[in-house]
């Protein structure tokens, strides 16, 4: 017994030692090839086994394999998996991942994306497996609302209403930019999202920079800068399909397939979409396809070329009227409640609703003088057609209080008693009608930027940005409800116009915009320190064309070319202190055209504001960053300075009519701190965390505001009392806590709650003729997300599903708001968030 005991005893130590030595530790750090960045969270492998672990923040990784020798598996999105063989404990060192699209890096160049512990600003990234996990049925813009200082909602409800404010600051101040090429209304500087439908599943990254940003274009980036990258193509042969499912018929379904690099030097990608369903707020059905299309050619080392075509041609209803808290509490329907929409013979109709398609094509030549100085250049263009439906004629039977042509208590429009009214009416016309406020245009531009190494450590660049844009803005009828026809008076050309459905009415006018931008800048770049200096000017020339105002034979139907001068400087350094610890600052000042509304803000070519002031922009930030093993965390201060600000307001008068309000000359002081933070409590397990304060108010008063309602009618000149009030429609604290869970390497859970305080009403301009409060504060509310996706092997092949629930509590809030001169809760006008929501979804790769 003993010696059995004894034998034993060796074997178990011989076994213990064995296994000691069979385990390995392999360590290295990966790298992106598109910036030379570390890629923290790649996974790495160890092959034929489960047995992993991902990179830190740094790119680095320790992994305990579970043999001696063997294959790593490193795999990121974006990029080609690597395949490293290793014997004994080893150090991989630097490890290289090349992106999986081709051109994706050349793409970046032109957008001007900002990279980590070097380009000084504030910014944030997200990467397209993050965008996948966290859509699911919400607005793009809505994926950011998680970042600091950005505020996102829904608006009315309607499929591709979203909105997004960035410190503050809306759209109109906020540049957006697919692939670097300005996607701003040339006008007014507005971003309608539900243009891009689609833009989600073809988004390689989107970036937010917040303040003045690293863009070197004359763009307006006041608030910050949206670079979204879409995809190009991939370098190997494959492709997807999916579809997703989700609440109040929500169906989506898709289809992207890639060549690869071919041996002639060609790649194409192509992808596809539908999008339907019935929309959760009442009456706002949709749907949208969407196209994406990319065909990259490598010429020879030196020369590249790829062209890209995307869009979204899509219709949808929508809510355009915001009601009272005690309307929405009467209804039956609740938060889902929308007064613009009823039923005809049955089937539904919509007095509002918005349709759009916008295509987008691009042609980008990559050109490698020599291994100093390269040339990038994009032309481009794009074609928009489209717009919002509303009412004509006697708009008052659409009203929600008109309870005489409403179907029961809040009930829908009664449309079937308008059409009946209006055939009775015969000869004289349609008493009441739909129409729809057009706005295509046609946009062609170019921008191309060289770019030379002077020393190793001293770069310039330098570029032109051109663009001419042709807005052409309409008003057409599209259903007359049964009657004959809709008088209108409106053109001088035709005073007596009895109006059929294509006819235009009301005002038919073109605004042309041509821009020359050029920039310059230089980058250095050395040890620990980088900096850049940017300067850049833009001439600015606006036309106005009235073929209803003036008769086709006045020469005053074209007005004189008004041309406008601005420009900016701007400039950073970023110092990385060590390893862990780097701070940065800029500052810069702009000069900004007036937005073209300014110049003819009487909606004539006579009464042309040929003087309208630059708006003026000052911006300065200072930022700490922090990188260790497991912690992550930003914190920067900022404060802008805008003076003669362009504002056009849109809002509701007293009689529930929609009105324009011309803002000129107006300032507002936006500052504040924003922190956010990473923490990887495990190699499973990493919480995230966000805090924006912000404290934005108005500088002064406004005199002589003139408003006008949809037909392109002055109906009042107020003054605007409104100095030292804070800015409304947005957030100004905001938090984020979240968490996510690898239960394996290929199996993620998601919790997200996001809080929102000190959100005040948008003001009326209406009534703001003499010193009050603040308008109405929003009560402040909190929201919980939750997501988990699971991929798993279908046969040969790599599949996933996703399953998403927004809003998991069914939290009752409210997300925007009007505020009606009194800074009551009574009064104010508001649009309830979404309560709960969800979406499953598969995809399959091949």
């Amino acid at each position: 017994m003993k010696k059995f005991s004894k034998c034993l005893l060796v074997f178990v130590v011989l076994l213990c030692t064995t296994l000691a030595f069979s385990q390995s530790t392999i360590t290295g750090k990966i790298l992106g090839s598109d910036f030379n960045e570390p890629l923290p969270g790649a996974n790495v492998v160890e092959k034929g086994i489960s047995n992993g672990t991902t990179t830190n923040f740094d790119g680095n990784f320790t992994l305990k394999a579970k043999a001696s020798t063997g294959e790593l598996v490193i795999t990121f999105v974006g990029y080609s998996s690597k395949t490293i063989s290793f014997s004994g404990d080893q150090d991989l060192g630097t490890i290289t991942l090349i992106s999986s699209e081709v051109g994706l890096q050349e793409v970046q160049i032109i957008a001007s994306v900002a990279v980590d512990r070097k380009t000084p600003v504030a910014v944030s990234t997200i990467r397209a497996a993050e965008i996948e996990l966290k859509l699911g049925t919400q607005e793009f813009p809505e994926i950011l609302k998680s970042t600091p200082g950005v505020y996102a909602t829904k608006a009315g409800g309607g499929y591709g209403d979203g909105r997004i404010n960035l410190r503050g600051f809306d759209s109109e101040n906020v540049a957006v930019m697919i692939n670097g090429v300005p996607v701003n209304d040339m006008e007014n500087g507005r971003v309608f999202w539900s243009n891009w439908a689609g833009l989600g599943d073809v988004t390689s990254s989107m970036q937010v920079q917040r303040g003045l940003g690293a863009s070197k274009v004359a763009v307006p980036s006041i608030g910050g800068t949206i670079n979204i990258i879409s995809k190009t193509t991939d370098v190997e042969e494959g492709g997807n399909l999916y579809t997703t499912l989700g609440n109040d018929g929500f169906k989506k379904f898709g289809v992207t397939y890639s060549t690869g690099l071919m041996e002639n030097g060609l790649a194409a990608t192509v992808s596809a979409s539908k999008t339907d369903g019935d929309g959760y707020v009442d009456g706002t059905s949709f749907n949208a396809v969407s196209y994406f299309v990319n065909l990259s050619k490598q010429i020879n080392d030196d020369h590249k070329l790829s062209f890209t075509a995307f869009g979204a041609k899509q219709q949808h209803g929508q809510r355009q009227n915001r009601h009272s808290i005690e309307t929405f509490r009467d209804s039956e329907r609740g938060r889902k409640f929308n007064s613009d929409w009823g039923y005809r013979n049955g089937q539904v109709l919509n007095s509002e609703d918005n349709f759009y398609h916008k295509p987008q094509i691009s042609l980008n030549h990559y050109w490698t003088i020599n291994d100093k100085t390269s040339l990038s250049t994009a032309a481009y263009a794009s074609f928009g057609s489209g717009g919002g439906g509303g009412t004509g004629g006697d708009s008052s039977k659409f009203f929600l209080d008109n309870s005489d042509y409403r179907v029961g208590n809040l009930g829908t429009i009664d449309f079937d008693r308008i059409v009946d009214e209006n055939i009775t009416a015969g000869v004289n016309g349609s008493e009441s009608f739909l129409r729809a406020s057009r706005n295509d245009h046609k946009w062609y531009g170019i921008l191309s930027t060289l770019k030379t190494d002077l020393t190793d450590e001293i770069s310039i660049l330098g570029g032109l940005d051109y663009r001419y844009y042709k807005g052409i803005h309409f008003t057409e009828v599209t259903d007359l409800l049964g009657g004959q026809y809709a008088a209108d008076d409106a053109n001088v050309n035709n005073p007596n116009n009895q109006a059929q459905v294509g006819d235009k009415i009301f005002y038919d006018n073109d605004g042309i915009v041509n821009w020359l931008g050029l920039f310059a800048q230089a980058e250095y770049n050395k040890d620990d320190l980088s900096a850049f200096v940017s300067l850049s000017a833009s001439s600015t020339d606006y036309k106005r064309v009235d073929r209803f105002l003036y008769l086709d034979s006045d020469p005053l139907q074209e007005s004189d070319n008004v041309s406008f001068f601005g420009y900016g400087a701007k400039g950073g350094a970023n110092y990385n202190i060590d390893e862990n610890h780097n701070v940065f600052v800029n500052l810069g000042y702009l000069e900004r055209a007036a937005f073209f509304n300014a110049v003819f803000a009487n909606r004539n070519n006579v009464d042309v504001n040929d003087d309208a002031e630059n708006q003026k922009i000052t911006s300065f930030e200072l930022g700490y960053g922090f990188r260790g093993e497991k912690l992550s965390a930003n914190i920067n201060a900022y404060h802008t300075t805008w003076n003669d600000r362009t504002e056009v307001a849109r809002f509701q008068l007293q009689d529930n009519t929609v009105a324009f309000a011309n803002i000129l000359g107006v300032g507002a002081v936006h500052q504040g701190i924003e922190i956010d933070l990473k923490y990887r409590a495990t190699n499973q397990l990493t919480l995230t965390g966000m805090a924006s304060l912000g404290d934005w108010r108005w500088a002064d008063n406004v005199e002589g505001v003139e408003i006008f309602n949809e037909e392109n009618e002055l109906v009042d000149t107020v003054d605007l009392i409104i100095e030292d009030l804070r800015v409304g429609d947005a957030a100004q604290t905001t938090f984020a806590l979240g968490t996510q869970y690898k239960f394996t390497p290929t199996t993620t859970f998601t919790i997200d709650y996001n809080y929102f305080a000190n959100l005040y009403a948008r003001f009326d301009p209406s009534d703001r003729g003499v010193a009050g409060p603040d308008a109405w504060e929003v009560p402040a509310y909190g929201i919980f997300d939750s997501a988990i996706r699971h991929g798993f092997k279908f046969g040969n092949f790599d599949a996933a599903l996703t399953a998403r629930i927004n809003n998991v509590f069914d939290t009752e809030y409210i997300a925007d708001a009007q505020d009606r001169g009194d800074s009551s809760a009574q009064s104010a006008q508001v649009y309830y968030g979404f309560g709960r929501t969800f979406s499953v979804g598969m995809k399959l790769n091949f």
